[in-house]
Parts: structure tokens; C-alpha cells; sequence
């Protein structure tokens, strides 16, 4: 009798512990559609904004998650702001001359419930894109696009090595911000 109670007070807390897990973080009903205006560009580097934007939309797109909307018809507004770019020296021979260079976007995120008029999260986030001095990163020994794979045994490592490492950076980054709006859920 006493074995059967505590069996079924170890279902019952253990469902409210799984009742109280999945309430926590949830989005709110009430959202449905993100609008995703033109991210701030605070730094020099021209173009940003827009890739950011234009990955921005195209992953939200993709995902299906919230429809993407224009900022007078939306439910929520991911606002952005690229803060920070980097493209900086990163490996070394043992002689001290540089092997790689990453290409970093570092920015700070919004994002915001326009019905209770108040943020969801704001954080920053940053990402890079790894580029050879060769300037053909389909030869440079680089894993250019962090994937695991160098070269030839990567099918997308051709083109321009910054460009290539610009769009890598820009691609991660909306792919970490979308991943985070849906880990909110």
C-alpha cells in the first residue's frame, strides 16, 4: 500500500515538474507574424545591412515558423543593430605569419511584442566566416564555412574569400537568431 502511494506521488510531481517544464519559455498565443525591418548598420562596412536583413527574411521564410509581415501588420518586430566587424588575423605558422583571417559580425538583437508593448529578448549575437590569404578557398586548406569539410571535399568553398567568408558569417548569424526565437517557444 505504502509502495503503491509512493508511486503515484512520483507520477504526480513528476507530471508537474513536465506541466511547469513546458510552460516555461512559451511564446505568447498571441503571436503569430514577425516583421523584420532593415537592421542598423553601425559600422563602415557596406552592404551589411541588407545581407542581414535579406538572411534575416529568407530564414524566417524558409522556416515557416511566423509569418513574416510588414511592421504595421505584424504581431511582433525583430529589430537589429550590427554593432561590430572584425577581419582580423586568426591562425599563425610557427614563423608568425597569418594562415587565416575571420570575418566576424558581432550585433544586438530585439525582439518585440507589439501588442504588451515590451521586448521578448534582447541579446547579442556574433558569428564569423574563416578566410586563407590564397584568395581561392578551394585550395586555401580552410574549413571556410565551419561545416567539417575542406576543399575538395566542399562543394560550396569557391569564389572570393572574403565575400565567401562575409556571407558565411551573415548566414550563421540568422540562422543563431532564428534558432533562438525558436528554443523561446
Amino acid at each position: 500500500m505504502i509502495r503503491k502511494f509512493h508511486v503515484i506521488m512520483m507520477l504526480i510531481l513528476s507530471g508537474q515538474g513536465c506541466i511547469f517544464y513546458s510552460m516555461a519559455g512559451s511564446i505568447p498565443p498571441h503571436i503569430n507574424s514577425i516583421a523584420i525591418p532593415l537592421v542598423d548598420n553601425q559600422t563602415a562596412e557596406f552592404g551589411m545591412a541588407e545581407a542581414v536583413t535579406d538572411n534575416l527574411v529568407e530564414k524566417f521564410t524558409e522556416e515557416n515558423i511566423l509569418r513574416v509581415r510588414d511592421e504595421t501588420d505584424a504581431d511582433s518586430i525583430l529589430r537589429g543593430t550590427i554593432i561590430d566587424i572584425k577581419d582580423a588575423p586568426y591562425t599563425y605558422t610557427k614563423e608568425e605569419a597569418v594562415t587565416e583571417y575571420r570575418f566576424t559580425v558581432s550585433m544586438k538583437i530585439e525582439w518585440f511584442d507589439v501588442q504588451e508593448d515590451k521586448p521578448l529578448f534582447e541579446k547579442n549575437f556574433s558569428s564569423f566566416g574563416a578566410y586563407g590569404l590564397s584568395g581561392d578557398i578551394s585550395t586555401d586548406g580552410i574549413d571556410n564555412d565551419a561545416d567539417g569539410l575542406t576543399d575538395d571535399e566542399d562543394d560550396d568553398e569557391f569564389g572570393d574569400a572574403r565575400e565567401f567568408a562575409t556571407a558565411v558569417a551573415v548566414k550563421k548569424i540568422a540562422e543563431d537568431i532564428l534558432n533562438e526565437i525558436m528554443t523561446s517557444w
